[in-house]
């Protein structure tokens, strides 16, 4: 911030519009993951006999958090970002589950529960890791061909 004004200056205000918009694209790679994916469980589940989930919470929300993964990982890849920044994201899709597990097993709270609260909890878990390497986020990723993130290996930036 301008130190006088307080205002954003233009670069400023772009690298956090850049910010906001990766946020919201890995939201959308989360979603398509779920939904490709999700199919994949429910068939898998079921050849196991596993077809009333809602006594697996557990394993509902390993499945869940693992589709998410997988398509936020292959939408981070596409924009070139290196393998330590998206297994930092794959903790924040587990890292809720992780944690609610214990309250779950305790009976304090619901299956159902459980997984909307990990779900919901996934979203700050993003957003504080993003800030964490927040000049990578907040780059224009359209040009993801020229950029690579800083903690990709040197021979994957010589094979890109």
């Amino acid at each position: 911030m301008n130190r006088t004004s307080g205002a954003l200056t233009p670069a400023q205000d772009t690298s956090w519009r850049y910010f906001g918009r990766h946020y919201l694209e890995m939201v959308a790679a989360m979603l398509v993951g779920m939904a490709v994916l999700g199919p994949v469980w429910r068939l898998t589940f079921s050849l196991l006999g596993l077809s009333d989930l809602r006594n697996y919470s557990e394993l509902v929300a390993i499945a869940m958090a693992t589709n998410m993964t997988i398509g936020m990982s292959v939408w981070m890849r596409h924009r070139g970002h290196g393998w330590a920044s998206i297994g930092e994201m794959a903790v924040a899709m587990y890292l809720p589950f992780v944690v609610l597990f214990g309250p779950y097993w305790a009976g304090l709270m619901s299956g159902a529960t459980m997984l909307f609260l990990g779900h919901i909890l996934m979203l700050p878990c993003m957003f504080v890791i993003m800030l964490r390497r927040r000049d990578e986020y907040a780059q224009n990723h359209r040009r993801h061909g020229r950029h690579r993130a800083p903690d990709q290996e040197p021979s994957e930036r010589l094979a890109a």
